[in-house]
């Protein structure tokens, strides 16, 4: 009966924690990336502002920067027709579909000191992940259907 104990409290503990896959992607994503092209699933010139800052243009060229074990980073903007400067942002990656490899990444905005000013985030599908690149997805909706923004990355 002791064993059987045991062995519960064993597997309720290990079953509690970060799965392998989210830790391995946690510890691809640490260090410093580049923002180099964002694109749209459907043509034409659309007025986009990205995570409630700035344009598409301001965006791309931007550097960016991932602590996973305090899950917080920054991002600069550094296009000088822009508002440049750091920002600041707590994410959470979250595990959908561990045979896909597929996650959600949550992203939510805060200022220096870590706080969120108005609890407010954004939900970007991490659809690529590897030590040479990474690519989101952010879904919105336009004119009632789904209008996705695609953003790729390559390490500095």
């Amino acid at each position: 009966m002791k064993n059987l104990l045991i062995v519960l409290l064993t597997i309720t503990f290990m079953s509690c924690g970060t799965s392998k896959t989210v830790r391995q992607a946690n510890k691809t994503i640490k260090g410093n990336w580049s923002l180099t092209s964002v694109s749209y699933n459907k043509s034409g010139t659309y007025n986009v502002t990205l995570l409630n800052d700035v344009s598409k243009a301001c965006f791309e060229g931007s550097a960016w920067q991932f602590v996973p074990n305090n899950n917080t980073g920054t991002y600069a903007i550094n296009n000088t027709e822009c508002a440049t400067g750091d920002r600041y942002f707590n994410f959470t990656i979250q595990e959908v579909d561990a045979q896909t490899g597929l996650y959600d990444f949550l992203l939510k905005p805060t200022n220096e000191k870590g706080k969120s000013e108005n609890n407010q985030g954004f939900r970007i599908k991490l659809k690529a992940l590897s030590e040479t690149s990474m690519q989101w997805e952010h879904t919105v909706m336009l004119d009632g259907a789904p209008f996705v923004i695609t953003m790729n990355f390559i390490p500095q």
